[in-house]
C-alpha cells in the first residue's frame, strides 16, 4: 500500500480530517481515492455490521457503520482508513444530575484513524468487536436513596477505553466518583472526569449538575447539566452527544436543564418531580429527582454510541 507520509514525511495522513484535502504528494488525486482504493489497484474496503449508510461530501462518498448496540464489524477484503466516534453510556442520577459518557473521536488531537484491511493471519475475514455502553440504572429510586450507577464503557477497533459517565449524587457522604465525565454533587464535591473524554461535574455549594464533553456542570447555569460536542462530522448529520443531566430541584430553583448531547433535564415541583432519562445512544446523563419540598425519583442514562466512516468513492 502506498504510503503518503514515506513519500512526505512531515504530513500525516490523520491531518487530513475527512480526507478532503488534496494530498501534497499527489496533487490531482483525492486522498480517499488513493488510501481506499484505486489509484495502485487496491480494493476497496468491503465490511459488514450495524446499521450502514452513505452519503456524499464535496464530492466525495463515504460510507458509514452505526452500531447503537454492541456488535461486530467484519472486513471481508480491501482496505480503507476509518474514521471513528465512539460515545460511552451516560450516568444515573440521584439528586445530583448524571455525569455524561466519555466520547473520543479520530478527529480529536492525539487521536488517529484506523487502518482497516485483512492480514495474512486472518482466515478470510477480520472481526472488530464493537462493544456499545448501556447507560447506568436508577431503576425508579428515591433521588436522595444511594442507588444511581455509572454507565457503562464502549470500546471499538482496539481503540481507548472510552469510559462511563459518573453517576449523580444523592447525598453529601456520597463518595466523588471518576467517570468519562463527572456526576453532579449533593452539597459536596461532584464526580471528576478522565482526562479528553469529559468533564467533571458541580455541586460544592448547591445540588450540581453532571458534565458533559464540551463543558463542565454548571458552567451555564447552578445545577445545568453541561453541554456535550459535535460528532465531529463522521456522519451525514452532526448531531451532539454526551451532555451532561441537569440537578433536581432545590427550594424551588426551577427546572435545571440538562447540557445539549441528550443530558436529561432535573425534576421540579413545578413539574415533574422525577428526573428525565438521558436519550438513548447520546450518552447523555440521567436529569436529578426533585429535592424539596417533595423528593422525586432519579432516572437511567442514555446508552452511548458507535459510528465508524470511510470513504468509498472521490
Amino acid at each position: 500500500m502506498f504510503r503518503q507520509d514515506r513519500t512526505n514525511p512531515s504530513t500525516a495522513v490523520s491531518n487530513w480530517r475527512g480526507r478532503r484535502d488534496t494530498p501534497k504528494a499527489w496533487p490531482s488525486t483525492g486522498v480517499s481515492t488513493w488510501l481506499n482504493g484505486g489509484l495502485f489497484g487496491a480494493a476497496g474496503l468491503v465490511a459488514t455490521g450495524g446499521i450502514i449508510t452513505q452519503y456524499e461530501d464535496s464530492g466525495t462518498t463515504y460510507r458509514v457503520h452505526t452500531f447503537r448496540g454492541s456488535g461486530k464489524f467484519v472486513v471481508s477484503s480491501g482496505e480503507a482508513e476509518v474514521d471513528w466516534l465512539i460515545v460511552a453510556g451516560g450516568g444515573a442520577s440521584g439528586t445530583g444530575g448524571g455525569g455524561a459518557g466519555g466520547m473520543l473521536s479520530s478527529a480529536e488531537g492525539g487521536q488517529s484513524v484506523f487502518t482497516a484491511n485483512i492480514t495474512s493471519g486472518d482466515s478470510g475475514t477480520a472481526v472488530h468487536s464493537i462493544v456499545v455502553g448501556t447507560g447506568g440504572l436508577n431503576g425508579g429510586n428515591n433521588a436522595n436513596t444511594a442507588g444511581a450507577t455509572v454507565g457503562n464503557n464502549s470500546t471499538a477497533l482496539g481503540q481507548t477505553t472510552v469510559v462511563g459517565g459518573g453517576q449523580g449524587m444523592s447525598g453529601a457522604s456520597d463518595a466523588c466518583v471518576t467517570g468519562g465525565s463527572g456526576g453532579g454533587g449533593y452539597f459536596g464535591t461532584p464526580g471528576s472526569a478522565t482526562t479528553g473524554q469529559g468533564n467533571a461535574g458541580s455541586g460544592s455549594s448547591d445540588v450540581g449538575g453532571g458534565g458533559g464533553k464540551g463543558e463542565a456542570g454548571g458552567t451555564d447555569g447552578v445545577g445545568y447539566g453541561g453541554d456535550g460536542a459535535t460528532g465531529y462530522g463522521i456522519g451525514a448529520a452532526t448531531p451532539t452527544y454526551a451532555g451532561g443531566g441537569g440537578a433536581g430541584d432545590y427550594n424551588l430553583a426551577g427546572v435545571r436543564p440538562g447540557g445539549d448531547g441528550g443530558g436529561g433535564n432535573g425534576g421540579s415541583e413545578t413539574t415533574n418531580k422525577d428526573g428525565n432519562s438521558g436519550v438513548p445512544n447520546t450518552g447523555g446523563g440521567a436529569g436529578g429527582g426533585d429535592v424539596t419540598p417533595v423528593v422525586g425519583n432519579g432516572a437511567d442514562g442514555g446508552a452511548g454510541i458507535v459510528i465508524l466512516r470511510y470513504a468509498v468513492a472521490a
